[in-house]
């Protein structure tokens, strides 16, 4: 199975674009095949509450299934190597390859017979349930692409328990990845909405960055938005960056892409320049401010604080890191 390493852009390993399993989806799609994966001594569960899920020393928490399959469980996939052995490397011992299935409760769980990394927890108060967002850059590449993947097809099926066609309650198939109307027989798959992500570069190589209205006044990002029906990507990266900064743009160029699921995006990142640099103008409706940023003042603000931007977990980082040509500075604090 090819992973996302044979295949890496411009933009290199993103964190939310990592991943170490085989989906099965060709077995998953066999009728009764999930309840013979719920008995078998590799099957574990991952469990979710509110896009939560447990985390002990940096890796993902799962537990051995208790009980009958429940009807809303989701075949995540087949682990293609040890989560530990990504950590110590591949002299240790491989112990076994997970069947990973997810589980979305609406209380917190008793972890019974919990491991982290194929190791037994022994001290299940220590369990943090953490989000997305905060674990996953410090997380394996299976725990990272797995985490992604549950919390994607969860926020799925939270949100299309009912047929779009009838209004019909939906019945949960194909090992959690098709729900199926009883009352038209139509067949719903998940689904996943395109956003551009765009750094805006001029003549001189200074990058805009937009501070979002909902924001705060100190957080900037780059420019974003969703492709419209029968839109091309770059008509969408040329639209939107007009939209939001009044900026006439060219030559986007595509430098790499991640899920983003909050709740169904994937964010497709572009570079792309413009030749009128002064025209620049926030919308005022969803970006209130558009700034110039040379490397110098952009490592400047961020080391000061005076501005902050997204996390390590965002591929607005990435590109505006791949633009300034290497890590960011921390915000300077008494500490450092």
């Amino acid at each position: 199975m090819r992973t996302s390493d044979d295949i890496l852009p411009a933009l290199g390993r993103l964190p939310l674009a990592r991943e170490n399993v085989d989906r099965g989806c060709e077995e998953r799609a066999r009728e009764g095949w999930l309840d013979q994966v719920w008995e078998q001594p590799d099957a574990r569960v991952l469990w979710l509450i509110g896009g939560r899920a447990p985390v002990l020393g940096g890796q993902l928490v799962l537990v051995r299934p208790d009980g009958d399959l429940p009807d809303d469980a989701v075949y995540l996939g087949r682990s293609a190597t040890d989560a530990e052995q990504e950590v110590h490397g591949s002299d240790q011992e491989t112990r076994s390859r997970a069947e990973l299935i997810l589980l979305v409760a609406d209380e917190q769980p008793t972890l019974t017979r919990g491991e982290a990394g194929g190791r037994p927890v022994d001290q299940p108060e220590d369990v943090a349930w953490v989000g997305l967002r905060d674990a996953a850059a410090a997380l394996t590449d299976r725990d990272a692409g797995v985490f992604v993947e549950a919390v994607a097809i969860a926020n799925w099926h939270a949100g299309h328990t009912h047929c779009p066609r009838c209004g019909t309650p939906t019945a949960i198939t194909q090992s959690g990845w098709v729900r199926v109307c009883p009352q038209d027989r139509s067949e719903h798959f998940p689904r996943t909405d395109p956003a551009i992500i765009v750094t805006v570069t001029d003549r001189d190589d200074r990058v805009l960055l937009g501070n979002n209205a909902a924001w705060g006044p100190a957080m900037y990002s780059t420019l974003a938005g969703f492709v419209e029906p029968g839109e091309s990507l770059e008509a969408a990266v040329i639209r939107e960056v007009h939209e939001e900064s009044n900026l006439r743009i060219h030559s986007p160029v595509y430098l790499g892409s991640q899920p983003w699921p909050f709740p169904q995006s994937l964010m497709l990142g572009y570079t792309a320049v413009t030749d009128h640099p002064d025209e620049a103008d926030a919308d005022r409706d969803e970006v209130a401010h558009v700034r110039w940023f040379t490397r110098a003042e952009l490592e400047e603000t961020v080391a000061s604080g005076d501005i902050t931007i997204p996390g390590a977990a965002s591929i607005s980082r990435a590109l505006i890191e791949h633009w300034y040509g290497g890590p960011l500075p921390e915000p300077r604090t008494l500490q450092n």
